[in-house]
């Protein structure tokens, strides 16, 4: 059986700056995968490519079996591609149960009666029942970023990418967040880019550590922290963040 997402040979640079130097990886279904690496590593653009917001120069993205290289951001979102952004993006004068029916009805294809009682189903599956009928824009952080998970699952999505979700939150809220990411980690795949490496090591089955676009260590999220490369590259990257204070 062909993994859920399949990355293979992704190469991609913007001018001299590469993003993705020949990158392949794979995720499973019920399979939490972590990328990690330093700011400019090319975490972001990497998800971008998943995503569809740009195109490799070379190599391919496969969705469970299938050939989505040339597939638009919309194209992959119906075929079962949902994704999270760093900052919370809600319709922020709707409720969070609009939000969540917003994108069940226009993402996820569903209508009247089934849209409605689906989208109680998610914002109870993420903890946001008790604040359906609150405006997004005034729900305290983890709760956006519950709302903006929420969202994404309204797609019913066979892959999930998750894109720095546990950025801002405190140690306790992390938790909490990571609790929600396993407990819906058995239904699709997921694909978590994250600099709050212990959330990370928390919820995945595996990591993948780049920097500067290319693959430098993938196993189990202990060995790859654990890795004398992935520790060089964190240490000279908190050593020149120190520097610059």
């Amino acid at each position: 059986m062909a993994p859920v997402l399949h990355a293979d040979g992704l190469t991609r640079s913007f001018g001299s700056i590469v993003v993705a130097d020949d990158l392949s990886f794979s995720v499973d279904m019920s399979e939490c995968l972590g990328v990690i690496g330093p700011n400019g590593a090319g975490k972001t653009s990497v998800f971008n490519i998943l995503a569809g917001a740009i195109q490799p120069q070379s190599g391919k993205v496969f969705l469970d079996g299938r050939d989505i290289t040339a597939c638009s951001q919309f194209e992959r979102t119906r075929l079962g591609i949902g994704r999270t952004y760093q900052v919370p993006r809600p319709f922020g004068l709707l409720t969070a149960f609009e939000n969540v029916l917003t994108a069940a009805t226009f993402g996820g294809g569903r209508k009247g009666r089934e849209a409605d009682n689906f989208a109680f189903e998610i914002l109870d599956r993420t903890g946001l029942v008790g604040r359906a009928d609150m405006a997004a824009g005034s729900l305290p952080l983890l709760d956006r970023k519950r709302l903006e998970l929420a969202r994404a699952m309204a797609l019913t999505p066979r892959l999930l990418l998750l894109d720095e979700i546990a950025g801002g939150l405190t140690e306790a809220e992390v938790g909490q967040l990571v609790e929600l990411i396993v407990s819906i980690k058995k239904d699709l795949a997921i694909v978590w880019i994250e600099h709050v490496t212990h959330a990370l090591q928390a919820a995945a089955d595996r990591i993948v550590a780049i920097n500067t676009g290319r693959k430098i260590a993938e196993g189990l999220p202990q060995d790859v922290m654990a890795d004398a490369a992935v520790q060089e590259i964190y240490m000279g990257a908190m050593l020149d963040a120190a520097a610059v204070g």
